[in-house]
């Protein structure tokens, strides 16, 4: 049985600012209502079995509540003490699957991918499943449209006609004349980052080429722990762990590496550019999406998230408007975001981070506004939902019922409160804020201090196992 293992990732930078480190790009729903993550769940074949899933501890509860909200089951979500790559993730797959005592055929995906035909990519899985199960470490391979280089190109040796080719090179996004000589020469395809192979034999090849990766991730999955549907290992022994891509790790230097053609439309949704391609567009080659009106506008992604955007005489650009940040971009160079993303995380700036709503386990919140010596958050705690049993020693609170019910501990009082009425929650106190209800409860918290950092919560009890 095919075994799916989801690689859910991702700095969130390349599609900023609608894309956050704390809510990357396969958390969002770009092309249609389900985000990307829910759609690589949803085109997974039939006879596969329940996806693991593996992702950093700040996505976890995005993770699991995606998953309800298309009802899909899973075989565990493995929390990865630290980003080391894709060669220790799948290692700590595998290895967590061995101690289980089951081998099985792993097939490996990004959670963040479009594909567009999902019969074509479950018969290229089909073909790859035969060859994975003889003991080759199959890549699924798109064979390019134009010498794109953001994509990594598998050279590979095609003089035999056959529905799988042998790997002879790996090249990580080459230059534009490299890329075109692909293209002429032939024999190339687009490195797709989707892998099929049996655990055990991803284990040997790894421990071969890359023996220190497969000591640390044995050692990290010796010692692990389960909560719910969350796997925890080693922290102390995975930080020791090279991080490096699968390709380089192993796929370019094994012996038993062959490409089967994807035949398909793909992309990996890179860049703003490379979401303007996937998307319709309008007779002037345009895709605006929310409130946006133009006049003589070409060839231009044009995203608005709450308010009009008007726009007049532009070629080629990106304009994306959200609540806290604009972004205008020439849209060839739309893969430079990241530097910008850089340049913000320098300025110690939040909002290459965090999007101005920021969702928890027990629901969201808005930072509507802020000032000196003041911020005011709307908090949203879905049903039966509670926040953490905490204090802080920078802030004081002030909390308003707007809709729902509020059950609320402050210090060695429990008491309820209903909408338009208030509380104050003064610094230093032992407090916590409930929805015992099975209507959703909504507040406006006005904090006023010095200073409003999330690492000014002190956390005495959780639901979620947080710090």
């Amino acid at each position: 049985m095919i075994f799916p293992v989801i690689l859910s990732g991702g700095s969130g930078t390349r599609l900023w600012p609608l894309s956050r480190k704390q809510y990357p790009k396969q958390f969002i729903s770009l092309i249609n209502d389900t985000s990307l993550f829910q759609e690589t769940i949803n085109r997974l074949p039939a006879k596969a079995s329940k996806p693991l899933i593996i992702c950093n501890e700040e996505h976890r509860f995005i993770v699991a509540e995606q998953l309800r909200q298309i009802k899909s089951k899973n075989n565990g979500i493995i929390l990865e003490p630290v980003g080391k790559n894709t060669a220790p993730a799948i290692a700590l797959a595998a290895f967590y699957l061995k101690n289980k005592n089951i081998d099985p055929t792993l097939l490996v995906l990004s959670a963040d991918h479009l594909i567009d035909n999902n019969q074509r990519f479950h018969e290229a899985i089909e073909i790859a499943e035969k060859y994975a199960n003889q003991g080759k470490l199959v890549a699924l391979g798109i064979k390019p449209k134009n010498p794109e280089t953001a994509y990594g190109y598998i050279e590979t040796d095609n003089s035999l006609n056959n529905d799988f080719y042998k790997i002879k090179s790996f090249t990580e996004k080459p230059d534009l004349e490299s890329a075109e000589k692909y293209i002429e020469t032939g024999g190339y395809y687009w490195n797709s980052g989707i892998f099929i192979f049996k655990a055990s034999v991803y284990l040997n090849e790894l421990e071969k080429y890359e023996p220190e990766i497969f000591k640390y991730c044995k050692n990290s999955c010796l010692n692990n722990s389960e909560d719910l549907d969350f796997v925890r290992f080693d922290n102390d022994e995975f930080v020791k762990c090279p991080s490096k891509s699968v390709d380089y790790a192993v796929m370019e230097k094994t012996n038993n590496g062959i490409v089967v053609p994807l035949n398909t439309y793909w992309s990996d949704i890179g860049s703003w550019n490379a979401l303007w391609e996937s998307k319709p567009k309008d007779i002037n080659n345009n895709v605006n999406e929310g409130d946006v009106i133009v006049n003589n506008v070409k060839n231009s992604f044009i995203y608005s998230s709450n308010r009009l955007i008007a726009a007049n005489g532009i070629n080629g650009l990106v304009i994306v408007d959200t609540q806290d940040a604009l972004l205008i971009t020439d849209k060839e160079h739309s893969q430079e975001i990241k530097h910008i993303v850089e340049l913000i995380d320098d300025k110690n700036r939040i909002e290459s981070k965090n999007h101005r709503k920021v969702y928890r386990p027990w629901g969201y919140y808005d930072s509507i506004d802020s000032g000196v010596g003041f911020q005011v958050k709307r908090i949203f705690v879905k049903p039966y939902a509670k926040l953490s049993l905490q204090k802080h020693k920078k802030r004081d609170e002030h909390w308003v019922v707007i809709k729902g019910t509020a059950l609320i501990t402050c210090n060695d009082k429990v008491f309820s409160l209903k909408a338009n009425k208030s509380t104050y929650i003064p610094r230093g106190s032992i407090h916590r804020l409930e929805n015992s209800t099975n209507q959703t409860l909504e507040i406006i918290e006005i904090q006023t201090g010095d200073y409003f950092g999330e690492d000014d919560i002190i956390r005495l009890a959780d639901d979620y196992s947080r710090n």
